[in-house]
């Protein structure tokens, strides 16, 4: 597949609005043989699926396809790995790796092509983040999550300046406290996390452990990311087992 056509071949609402805008850039001469000029759908046209703008898509979102979590994706991810200011080879493997695993070695090369021309660009985080709010689904939102954390831990730590920026577009994506620390919570290795994990406190009894649970284990099905495509299925199946290993731990600990 060419570029041209991968770029164009699995995009809906992110080609407009502000991540229309940071694609387009960073396509550059590519942009013409994507859209053709009389079709331009980057740069801030705003056009989504229906030819309605995002800006006033408010009624029912579009599905999120496997491009548009791609791109978002990249997007947040130049974000993170700038955070402590200075790119570290080992957080830029770990995106490249991911892409890999996900999408193969073709589409792969594409995706790191586009990332290095877009990790030149100054981010607006706030705007990117609010497009992705309101197209994206709240799942697909834990899945961009889940992966950022990865990204900083790729360095065998999150440091600082990384749990803020990310906590920072975790509360631009409308992603509630409870649902940033269980993620977060993932990433650590403490035997207090596994209640985080859950989304519950400590004095809880065994029946709300097995409640939360449930409730989580629901949250965080990879068939709640089905749509994203299969590429996708392995991220949401550790946090998956994330949930599992909490409530082992705690099963085992309280001896229910």
């Amino acid at each position: 597949m060419s570029y041209s056509k991968w770029i164009g071949a699995a995009l809906g609402w992110s080609f407009g609005g502000p991540i229309g805008a940071i694609i387009g850039l960073a396509l550059g001469g590519v942009l013409d043989a994507v859209a053709g000029s009389d079709a331009n759908p980057f740069l801030g046209q705003g056009r989504s699926q229906g030819g309605s703008t995002y800006r006033t898509q408010t009624r029912q979102r579009p599905q999120t396809q496997s491009g548009d979590f791609e791109v978002s994706l990249l997007i947040l991810a130049s974000i993170v790995i700038k955070a402590d200011g200075k790119q570290d080879q080992r957080e830029l493997d770990f995106v490249r790796n991911q892409f890999l695993n996900m999408y193969g070695k073709e589409r792969a090369n594409h995706a790191f092509k586009l990332f290095r021309n877009i990790n030149k660009q100054v981010i607006p985080t706030r705007q990117v983040c609010l497009q992705i709010r309101q197209m994206m689904d709240h799942p697909s939102r834990l899945q961009l999550l889940h992966f950022l954390f990865g990204i900083a831990k790729a360095d065998g730590f999150v440091n600082d300046s990384e749990e803020r920026q990310i906590s920072t577009i975790a509360g631009y994506l409308g992603i509630s406290t409870r649902d940033y620390q269980s993620i977060k919570a993932m990433f650590y290795n403490k035997r207090e996390n596994a209640y985080k994990i859950l989304e519950i406190d400590k004095n809880a009894s065994n029946a709300d452990i097995k409640k939360a649970y449930r409730k989580m284990a629901k949250k965080y099905h990879p068939d709640r990311v089905i749509h994203l495509g299969e590429e996708h299925r392995n991220g949401a199946e550790e946090k998956f087992r994330s949930v599992q290993a909490a409530y082992e731990q705690l099963q085992k600990e309280r001896g229910f």
